[in-house]
């Protein structure tokens, strides 16, 4: 789990939603630009927590969505996984 835990894109949305935490403290106006700041940071999250979703099934030798970045992979990380055991 801890493979999936320090992955560089959870580990990112992460210290991005810190960082946007912090300016909210700050006695700014919220404007669209903050808006969407935090659009996209929801969104930075969502991609991250679905590669590591899709990524964990992959391992366990499901299916797959097709647009998937381990798309393609699933045998490999099937075979990786049988190997640690």
């Amino acid at each position: 789990m801890r493979k999936y835990l320090f992955g560089t894109g959870l580990f990112s949305a992460i210290s991005a939603g810190m960082t946007l935490l912090r300016s909210a403290r700050e006695n700014e106006p919220f404007t669209w630009r903050v808006a969407l700041a935090w659009l996209s940071w929801g969104i930075t999250l969502a991609l991250a927590v679905g590669a590591v979703v899709d990524t964990r099934r992959a391992s366990r030798g499901k299916l797959i969505a097709l647009d998937s970045p381990v798309a393609g992979q699933e045998k490999e990380l099937f075979e990786a996984r049988l190997k640690r055991r």
